[in-house]
């Protein structure tokens, strides 16, 4: 076992599987309100409702938005841009979203392994997310990943995003760690890594996708599995 202690992981596009699980619920949505006719097919549904959902996250990470208007708004843009000005569908779209969203249970493989693997070695394990607590809490339970944690860390509860270090400073607190003792796993080089750095946390960035940049994290791995070789 490692001078670690207490590993705090990101969830979304770290250990559940943001991308397919968003797919497959947004399939859903556009067989259930037959969006056909607005959007001719469903890889253009998709683009255009990941497109905004990006920039109203990015948004909600700087405070510039709250989250009621976040879980909406991402469907009232994508509809309206299509020529579809339906306020009423769009909250109704919202609301199904993150009902259906938390209920499909895709991990990155390895996730399981390795997070018994971490428990194993005694190791104190926590989530870190800007997701929301009714949401992050089914995905977890949904997956049976909630077990391996000892602490489910929120924005929402710590009244700050990451990469604020109120966050980080927030879970230490509540998880009994230390700066010195812990280490952040994340897939996010600018809210994960570089807020983890910033609050002089050690970081592994989870590079899945091997993209090319230009920062410096502790560690870097592309499969959860390489997490072993670390800790």
């Amino acid at each position: 076992m490692s001078n670690y202690q207490h590993i705090f992981f990101d969830l979304d596009r770290t250990l559940w599987d943001f991308n397919a699980n968003s797919e497959i619920t947004l399939e859903q949505l556009y067989r259930d309100y037959q969006l056909q006719a607005t959007f001719g097919s469903f890889v253009f549904f998709k683009s255009r409702f990941e497109y905004h959902n990006t920039k109203l996250w990015n948004a909600y990470y700087q405070d510039r938005i709250k989250k009621e208007d976040l879980m909406y708004r991402r469907f009232y843009l994508t509809l309206k841009e299509s020529g579809l000005d339906d306020l009423e569908m769009a909250k109704e779209l919202g609301q199904d979203f993150i009902e259906i969203s938390p209920l499909q249970t895709k991990t990155f493989p390895h996730a399981h392994e390795t997070l018994q693997y971490l428990q194993d070695k005694g190791y104190h394990l926590h989530i870190i997310t800007n997701g929301f607590n009714e949401v992050q809490d089914k995905k977890l339970r949904n997956c049976n990943l909630h077990s391996y944690f000892t602490k489910i860390i929120t924005s929402e509860d710590a009244g700050a995003n990451k990469p604020s270090p109120k966050i980080f400073e927030y879970a230490l607190k509540v998880s009994g760690a230390n700066k010195e003792n812990s280490i952040m796993i994340g897939d996010d080089l600018k809210t994960d890594i570089a807020g983890a750095k910033k609050y002089n946390i050690k970081q592994i960035y989870f590079n899945s996708n091997k993209k090319r940049h230009n920062e410096n994290p502790t560690f870097e791995v592309s499969t959860l599995k390489e997490i072993q070789f670390i800790l």
